[in-house]
């Protein structure tokens, strides 16, 4: 692939030359590759067909999960987060020991892979707070926790430069892959200042569905803001803010 560098970017196709724009810019390639309809008919693509159906699930997969925690995403989140979801994804599909190759799905793969995924690269969770929190869900009662002890602000979390308040946020989302459909609840702590005083106890809950057979994921993160004249504003536009999996659950 070759990238654009002129002052006017082209999308779209001449002659053999496709225009696309990604996020590493504005690039071009030559058309080529194999008929399409080979591809879906050919025995000799059968593996093709398989992996392009795996990804498809993984993609459709990643789409569930961040419409489901979308409240909080929109707020934590870098350009690459579909992607490197869809990859993860694709990881939890290849595990799944019940169903042929070709046939995999997430909910039948280790979902467990999933844990420590940051939807923020550029603020990881892991390296933005630095203090112990205990997390449960309880299934019966569909009830999910995040407990956090009283901490020194200034000295458990690294803060980007220029905030002077934060907030902590948490969610819980029953995932129904095969529908494409979910259930989410959260809950957050107020705005809170970022001193070396120690906040309080910091207990966060969210329920959703009692009993229910799905997979449910817990998210935890932490929204970075700064005070002027009196209102507070998101630092930097949310872009160092954290959100991350703590824990997925499943029957």
């Amino acid at each position: 692939m070759a990238r654009q560098n002129g002052i006017i970017k082209l999308k779209g196709t001449i002659g053999d030359i496709s225009f696309y724009k990604t996020g590493d810019g504005h690039l071009a390639r030559e058309k080529g590759g194999i008929d399409a309809s080979r591809i879906a008919s050919d025995p000799a693509f059968q593996r093709t067909r398989e992996n392009g159906s795996e990804f498809g699930a993984a993609g459709k997969g990643g789409k569930v999960i961040r419409n489901a925690i979308r409240i909080l995403l929109q707020n934590a989140k870098d350009k690459r987060v579909v992607s490197r979801l869809t990859t993860d994804l694709l990881k939890v599909v290849k595990t799944d020991a019940v169903n042929e190759r070709g046939l995999r799905t997430i909910q039948d793969g280790d979902m467990s892979l999933l844990k420590g995924f940051e939807f923020n690269i550029n603020g990881k969770l892991g390296a933005t707070l630095f203090v112990a929190f205990v997390n449960d869900f309880d299934r019966a009662a569909g009830d999910a926790t995040v407990g956090i002890a009283p901490f020194s602000p200034k000295v458990r979390i690294a803060a980007p430069s220029g905030t002077t308040h934060f907030k902590m946020v948490m969610g819980a989302a029953e995932v129904d892959f095969a529908n494409e459909t979910s259930v989410f609840e959260s809950d957050e702590t107020a705005i809170l200042p970022y001193e070396a005083a120690k906040t309080a106890q910091i207990d966060l809950t969210a329920s959703i569905t009692a009993n229910s057979t799905l997979p449910v994921i817990q998210v935890l993160g932490i929204e970075f803001y700064q005070e002027v004249n009196g209102q507070m504003y998101p630092l930097k536009n949310g872009s160092y803010n954290a959100l991350s999996v703590i824990d997925v659950t499943t029957v």
